[in-house]
């Protein structure tokens, strides 16, 4: 028998108490949104013990929750051993203080902001992404600062020798001119990096090249579709924000033309607006897209919800008047009579199955569609010296014959719009026919 019982060393999940309040304001009911803070909880390690509910007109300004009910979560956070309390809306920083006090020490006060930012400080992976984040928390935790020295704050008011240079204030004050100097400095990395990210853009769209963007809610299938159109190993995991950070991969249709395809990061009822400003960067792969699929796991109860929300946001980022298709994801969890209803009400949207791979081609030949519009017939003949405009050919447009002569390549095909200014130079027929 050991003399010594060994100690676990596995960590334990953090148990968690929801808080939600119900003002009959929202398209969602607090009982799904409550379900999805439990799932963003489970997502960022810890276990949903219980879930508190109160229907109010509007929050209560000193604590958000009836300052009853803030006394009874707190009871219960010490009779279930609970870790932290999080509330499914944004907390003032004097909310989020005298909710704190309330609790006691032991037990952390956290918002649905807070929580977001943390699943994606997590999995952000790549520099752009990680500053983003950082900024974006930097901004989260400026005007909290206070609430967090209210301690040392406090033995400045008692008056008495000192209390004129009070440990508290000079601490916060000092602390605040640290986070800017950190929002500054983050701001200008993001900055440069946002003026890299334009000139690449700018590239690609003074070379022809057709730019699709995947959006969604927050695990609808938008990786697994790209790894699926384009054969790519991004990333992919039953979870909420399994991946944040843009992933670009290059595609070529039957018809020969090649296009890009983004996939992008994941939208979410209450998506933070800290989160949605510091993204821009990110997001403008989608403001600067030709044409945006809107993934919908079409199997979610939530699904129109979903999807609205996802135009919202895109409304938010000025992405709304850009080309859309609908792009119903995962059909296959529904039975073949609940598909056709679909198919009749959305006779415009695409159904698909991209773990199955189902629906692909016909996403694709859509996609060639929307590529196509605008395109011109022009018939050009391209010296044999200028390789690149051959290779522009071949890639970004769709020849319809094309054939060798003493003087080039001469080629009849459809030319995206913004090419036509090209090879305009190198026109042979007078007049140019707009599909």
């Amino acid at each position: 028998m050991p003399r010594f019982k060994p100690e676990s060393t596995t960590l334990q999940p953090e148990r968690a108490i929801l808080v939600g309040v119900d003002t009959g304001s929202s398209e969602w009911s607090l009982d799904e949104s409550l379900a999805e803070l439990g799932r963003l909880v489970e997502t960022d390690g810890g276990e949903v013990v219980a879930s508190v509910s109160q229907k109010l007109d509007v929050p209560v300004a000193r604590t958000f929750v009836g300052s009853g009910k803030a006394e009874e979560i707190a009871q219960m956070a010490k009779g279930m051993d609970a870790d932290v309390v999080v509330f499914d809306d944004e907390l003032t920083p004097s909310q989020q203080s005298n909710l704190e006090h309330i609790m006691g020490s032991h037990v952390k006060v956290i918002d649905r902001t807070a929580l977001i930012l943390d699943i994606f400080a997590a999995h952000a992976t790549t520099k752009e992404g990680r500053l983003q984040v950082q900024l974006a928390q930097a901004n989260y935790l400026l005007p909290r600062l206070r609430g967090m020295w209210s301690h040392l704050v406090g033995e400045q008011t008692r008056g008495g020798i000192g209390s004129r240079f009070g440990q508290g204030e000079s601490q916060l004050e000092v602390d605040r001119r640290l986070v800017r100097k950190r929002i500054s400095i983050l701001t200008q990395e993001l900055k440069n990096l946002s003026t890299q990210r334009s000139t690449q853009s700018k590239a690609r769209w003074e070379s022809g090249v057709y730019r699709v963007a995947l959006v969604g809610y927050t695990n609808a299938g938008k990786s697994t579709l790209l790894n699926q159109v384009t054969g790519s190993a991004v990333y992919v995991k039953d979870e909420l924000f399994a991946t944040l950070d843009p992933t670009t991969r290059a595609v070529e249709l039957e018809e020969g033309r090649k296009i890009t395809i983004t996939d992008t990061v994941g939208f979410i009822q209450k998506l933070p607006t800290l989160l949605v400003e510091s993204f821009k960067s990110t997001l403008a792969e989608v403001v600067n897209a030709d044409l945006i699929l809107k993934v919908v796991d079409v199997s979610d109860p939530h699904a129109a919800k979903e999807l609205s929300v996802v135009d919202e946001i895109l409304k938010e980022i000025a992405a709304d008047r850009i080309r859309s298709v609908v792009v119903y994801n995962k059909c296959d969890l529904l039975d073949g009579e609940e598909l056709q209803q679909l198919r009749l009400r959305f006779p415009d949207a695409v159904f698909i199955s991209a773990t199955e791979g189902k629906g692909i081609r016909g996403l694709l030949y859509r996609i060639a569609q929307e590529a196509g519009r605008g395109d011109v017939t022009m018939t050009v003949e391209v010296p044999y010296g200028k390789g690149l405009l051959m290779n522009m050919l071949h890639e970004r447009c769709q020849v319809i014959h094309e054939e060798y002569h003493e003087g080039g390549l001469r080629a009849t095909a459809k030319v995206p719009e913004r090419l036509v200014g090209t090879f305009g130079p190198y026109r042979l027929d007078s007049g140019a026919k707009t599909l």
